[in-house]
Order: structure tokens, then C-alpha cells, then sequence
């Protein structure tokens, strides 16, 4: 009976090593092993740079995207798509069958202009796409509009910046523009935007001169349950000043302070938005947090003149670019990334509470040239 148990137990051991080891040098790969893109990069066939470039441009849209968040982002990805249709017109048409040759780059050079990316960007854009052309000796169209999307890619990243919520108790945001530019309508969606990460809002109608920018204030506060502090004439300074105090005493996360429009020729009117950043900053140290430019995304080069006026004033910490639907030429956030490369926190593509969404260069880029 020994023998037989000893045996078995010969037997037994002698199976499970020899599994073991087989176990051992035929592990199966995971679904979900921890491969990153640049890790799958740098498996690619060395000798297709091409192909490589392409499967990033391809993943890099989609890596983010969660079963969870899916359906509403391909959703926003729809309606920038749609909304910079106008400006993705001027590109698309161009590789459809093109040679590459100096005409090919000429009319890629009109269009760049064409859709507001200034002399500046433009030259550089086209500078780095022949760059890339010569050394990786592409041949076929879709390669070169491959190439112009990661090289637009690059120029625009360094705009994204996420708004960094909770460093201060609480968070005052000072909003400026020219006049037109949807300031008011913008803090109402910003408002909702900040309540969906758990934020407590309080809103500063600091538009005194404007009746009407009171009035809709209010109505995107009752819309989004926020409370909105406001005076039928005065200084908008002290508006700024009740608000900031009213917001540290009832413990309120955020406070968003609405201004007059005003354009960088108005000296007298950018001496008063001034006014009120000192006030602010005596109201609470440290303070406004976050001084944001809205700008209409219509205005094409004029934003350049915009966004160096306010931010010589101000000292801006971020743009909220609107309208860049309809007539609006996308173009001008490669003018800024190239002339004065203040981050973009959000965009707007339509009128709808959603149309306001954090900026992506990656997703801007492929809605053009998609």
C-alpha cells in the first residue's frame, strides 16, 4: 500500500512541474496588461514612421473614453465637428486626391489664413509640415494631412489646462471681455458646468452700466439655483467686494464675478476693471484666482489685440473661447498658441447649457481635419 501512495505521489509531483513550467513559459497576455500607446509606438515596425504617426493620431481622440462617458462624448464630439464644419471645409478638400508639391502647400497656406491662424503660426506650421515631409520622404496625401494633424496637435496642447477647483475656500473668479463677446450667458454655463463637480456657486452681477446683463444674471442664477448679487446702479467694484465677503461668511465654493464689456481702447473703462481687481484682492488676499478672457471666436484676428490688451491689464490666467460655430474660424487658437499662449480652459460651440466644454486639443484638431 506504501509503494502505490508513493507512486501516486511520484506521479502527482512530476505532472505539476512539468504544468508548472509550461504554465510558466506560456503565460497568456492579459486583455488589460498595461500597455500604454507609447509602449504599442514603440512596438511598431520601425521602418513605417508613417503608420506609427497614424495610429497615434488614430487613439490618441478615443483613449479616454470610458463605457461610462461614452455616449456623451461622442456627442460633444458631433456637435464640434458640426460646428467647425465651415473651418474643416477649407482643409479636408485639399488632400482628396492631391499631389505633393508646392501647389498642395499654397493652398494649405490659404487656408490656414483663411481660418484666422496668422502669418505667425501659419509659417510655422507649414515650416515643420515640409520638415517632416523631406525626412520621413512621405508620398501620398493622406500622410501629409496625418502629418498636419499631429504637428497641429503639438502647437495646441500646451493651451490645455484644466480649472483647478478647491485650492482656495473660496475660488473668485474675475470674467472679462469686450462687449458681445457672451460673458453673461458663458458664467450661467460655467455655472452648471462647476455645480456638476459639487461646487457651490455664488454669482456678482458686476455689469452695473448694462440693465439687461442684470436682468439675464439673475435668470441663469434661478435657473441653476445660484445665488446672484447685484445693485441697480453703483460701482461695480463694491459689487465685487459685498459678494466676495458674502461668499467667505456662507462657506459658498466658488464666485464668479460678471464685468462690464468693454473694448482696449476705453482707457477709462480698463482703469475701472482694474479697480475692481484691487478691491478683490483687499477683499480676500491672494484674490481673483482666476482672471478669465471670453472672446468671440468670430472676431478672428482682433482676438490677438484682445487677449494682449486684458492680459498687459490683468494678468489673465485662462480664455473662454465662444461662437465657434456658424461663421467662426478655428484657426485663431493656433494664432494664440503661437502669439501669446494663455491656456484655453473651455470652449463653446452653440447656445445649448452642454455647449460649453473643456478644451481638447486633440479632439479641436480632429473635428477640422476629420
Amino acid at each position: 500500500m506504501m509503494y502505490v501512495l508513493a507512486g501516486m505521489l511520484h506521479t502527482f509531483t512530476t505532472f505539476y512541474f512539468n504544468f508548472t513550467m509550461f504554465s510558466f513559459f506560456k503565460k497568456k497576455p492579459k486583455i488589460n496588461d498595461g500597455v500604454t500607446p507609447s509602449d504599442y509606438n514603440a512596438s511598431c515596425d520601425t521602418n513605417s514612421p508613417h503608420q506609427k504617426m497614424q495610429h497615434e493620431a488614430d487613439q490618441e481622440l478615443h483613449q479616454e473614453l470610458s463605457p461610462e462617458n461614452n455616449e456623451e462624448k461622442q456627442s460633444w464630439l458631433s456637435r464640434l465637428k458640426a460646428g467647425l464644419s465651415k473651418t474643416s471645409s477649407n482643409f479636408t478638400r485639399l488632400f482628396v486626391g492631391a499631389k505633393i508639391d508646392d501647389e498642395l502647400y499654397e493652398e494649405l497656406e490659404s487656408a490656414l489664413l483663411m481660418s484666422d491662424a496668422g502669418m505667425d503660426a501659419t509659417l510655422f506650421v507649414l515650416d515643420e509640415l515640409k520638415k517632416y515631409v523631406k525626412q520621413q520622404k512621405l508620398v501620398e496625401s493622406d500622410q501629409v494631412k496625418t502629418a498636419l494633424k499631429i504637428i497641429l496637435i503639438n502647437l495646441l496642447t500646451p493651451l490645455e489646462k484644466s480649472l483647478e477647483l478647491g485650492r482656495h475656500q473660496p475660488l473668485i473668479m474675475m470674467i472679462a471681455g469686450v462687449n458681445g463677446a457672451g460673458k453673461t450667458t458663458t458664467i450661467g454655463k460655467l455655472a452648471r458646468h462647476l455645480q456638476a463637480h459639487h461646487q457651490s456657486i455664488l454669482l456678482a452681477a458686476g455689469d452695473t452700466f448694462r440693465a439687461a446683463a442684470r436682468e439675464q444674471l439673475t435668470i441663469w442664477g434661478e435657473r441653476n439655483n445660484v445665488t446672484v448679487i447685484s445693485q441697480e446702479s453703483g460701482d461695480p467694484a463694491a459689487v465685487a467686494f459685498d459678494s466676495v465677503s458674502s461668499a467667505i461668511a456662507k462657506g459658498i465654493n466658488v464666485v464668479m464675478i460678471d464685468t462690464a464689456g468693454r473694448l482696449p481702447s476705453q482707457l477709462h473703462l480698463m482703469e475701472e476693471i482694474k479697480k475692481i481687481q484691487r478691491v478683490v484682492t483687499k477683499s480676500k488676499k491672494g484674490a481673483p484666482h482666476e482672471v478669465l478672457l471670453v472672446i468671440d471666436g468670430n472676431t478672428g484676428q482682433n482676438a490677438l489685440a484682445q487677449v494682449k490688451a486684458f492680459d498687459d491689464a490683468l494678468g489673465l490666467t485662462g480664455l473662454i473661447i465662444t461662437k465657434l460655430d456658424g461663421t467662426a474660424k478655428g484657426g485663431i487658437l493656433a494664432a494664440i498658441a503661437k502669439t501669446r499662449p494663455i491656456p484655453v480652459y473651455f470652449i463653446g460651440i452653440g447656445e445649448k447649457i452642454d455647449d460649453l466644454q473643456p478644451f481638447n486639443a486633440r479632439e479641436f484638431v480632429h473635428a477640422i481635419l476629420e
